[in-house]
């Protein structure tokens, strides 16, 4: 067995020629280490809380500047009450989940589904206190209102902006990043450092000890003797350098290795990791959860949780109701265009798979001619059976309003991936992987694949791979926001109507 403290890929320490000392102070724990990133934590939760007082404050000025022309005396402000409760309850929920962790802006995104739901428990939070201590009155409606619908997008730049400031400030030299060690066989550690690189962990590799393998004839007396050889030092090394973190990349595999690793590594004032090879890689948001008091690894939640589909469903039922309303006159005019240019029924109602998939009849305006014992045949972009109205139907995406009944009915969403023809879903489900992972949300009029021109037909399945792909990115990033963005972009994006026809 052999130590490496200089590791290639993740080298940040002092050139040759530098003193020893130099050396040492790069590899050894900084004292004010724990402090600095105390620190940094204190900034990143001071930001969201001044950001929210900032915002209503500023909202109740300018509220009050265009009926008085006048600036607000800060005595007489409401909002900053107001936004001193909201943002304490966003603050506090916060630290109780440790969100402010320097590792957290490292390792993940900006978080639009955790904040969107914890702007909307502040807010209920802020309702409830104010029915209980009757002061919901004191405060203007317009105001808290515009600071609601405001605050989010404001969390969101702060967050974005924080997240994207820490990245530049933590690298793997300074002083508040974290120090592993890794422990692992020869060719483990040598794919992690492959696969990995120190600016995109956000750590710094302080050490290595590489585990040998025992030769293939070797006895089990002879195996224990050289792994415990190796762990011994191993664990003296760690004592020594005293790093945050370790970790061990033997394989899952290798049961017996990696339970003799956890006891070595228990010893010593470190957090201790596993990782099972390439797994953790392949699932990012893998997470150790309990069902009763069984305990796993959990690698996918479900798509949508009971609030969010209560959420979506609410949504969808709305909107599907105003543009019903609101879309009458048009779809009462579309439906006698298509009466007066061909024979047939004004709708086409064709069985699709939907939620888990469950089949469905989707509705869609007739924009073909109606043939007699038709087989399917995916519509072509020089295709005789589309009629001249239902050329502009298909160009303008207005064939899909009827669509809008299956929102009200349940079978459809708003947004979510576009449900194909069974034979379709039959066909690419046998050759695309992780293909019917888009029915475990309900079918959508439009979604991330239409907004961003991944529509009409498919030739090859490098085609219907893209799509899916746009599919399950919507899927797991879901909010309602994007939802409202991929609504405006069906409308105004010239993407959505890219390969229309």
């Amino acid at each position: 067995m052999y130590q490496d403290r200089l590791t290639g890929p993740f080298r940040s320490l002092p050139k040759e020629g530098e003193s020893s000392r130099a050396v040492w102070t790069a590899l050894m724990p900084r004292r004010r280490r724990a402090a600095f990133r105390l620190s940094i934590s204190a900034a990143l939760a001071l930001a969201d809380l001044l950001a929210i007082v900032a915002l209503g404050l500023a909202i109740e000025v300018a509220y009050y500047y265009a009926f008085t022309s006048q600036l607000l005396p800060l005595k007489q402000s409401l909002s900053l009450q107001l936004g001193a409760l909201v943002g304490t309850i966003v603050l506090v929920t916060n630290l109780v989940r440790e969100e402010y962790s320097i590792d957290n802006y490292l390792s993940q995104s900006a978080h639009p589904r955790r904040i969107a739901t914890l702007w909307l428990m502040a807010w209920a939070t802020a309702l409830v206190i104010g029915f209980a201590t009757k002061t919901t009155n004191d405060f203007s409606r317009v105001v808290s209102v515009v600071f609601f619908v405001a605050g989010l997008p404001a969390m969101l730049i702060v967050r974005a902006t924080m997240v994207g400031l820490v990245r530049r400030a933590v690298t793997p030299a300074s002083a508040s990043v974290s120090r592993i060690h890794l422990v692992g066989f020869e060719e483990d550690i040598a794919r992690f450092y492959e696969n990995n690189s120190a600016s995109e962990l956000g750590l710094r590799v302080i050490g290595t000890s590489y585990l040998r393998r025992p030769e293939p004839e070797a006895d089990a007396e002879t195996r224990q003797a050289l792994l415990s050889e190796d762990l011994e030092l191993a664990v003296s090394v760690v004592r020594f350098l005293r790093p945050d973190d370790v970790f061990v990349l033997v394989p899952w595999a290798d049961t017996a290795d990696v339970e003799r690793c956890i006891d070595a590594f228990l010893r010593v004032p470190a957090a201790l990791h596993l990782r099972p090879g390439a797994m953790l890689d392949r699932f990012p948001d893998l997470q150790v959860a309990r069902v009763g008091r069984l305990n796993g690894l959990n690698i996918g939640r479900r798509p949508l949780t009971l609030g969010e589909v209560l959420l979506k469903r609410c949504f969808d039922i709305l909107m599907a109701t105003i543009a019903l309303i609101l879309l009458a006159p048009l779809l009462i005019a579309v439906a006698v265009l298509i009466k007066l240019d061909s024979p047939g029924p004004v709708f086409f109602r064709q069985r699709r798979y939907g939620f888990n998939q469950q089949a469905f009849g989707v509705f869609k305006f007739r924009s073909m001619k109606v043939e007699k014992n038709a087989v399917f045949r995916q519509a072509s972009r020089v295709d005789d059976r589309i009629t001249r109205v239902g050329a502009m139907l298909r160009k303008t995406n207005i064939d899909e309003l009827p669509q809008l009944l299956n929102v009200i009915r349940g079978e459809m969403s708003l947004v979510g991936p576009r449900p194909h023809a069974l034979a379709h879903d039959r066909s690419f489900e046998r050759r695309i992987a992780l293909y019917a992972r888009r029915h475990n949300v309900k079918p959508g009029i439009t979604g991330w694949a239409q907004v961003n021109g991944f529509r009409g037909e498919t030739l090859t399945d490098a085609d219907m791979e893209k799509r899916v792909q746009a599919d399950l990115h919507y899927i797991d990033n879901w909010s309602i926001w994007l939802d409202i963005k991929i609504m405006i972009q069906t409308v105004i994006s010239p993407r959505a109507y890219r390969n229309a026809f």
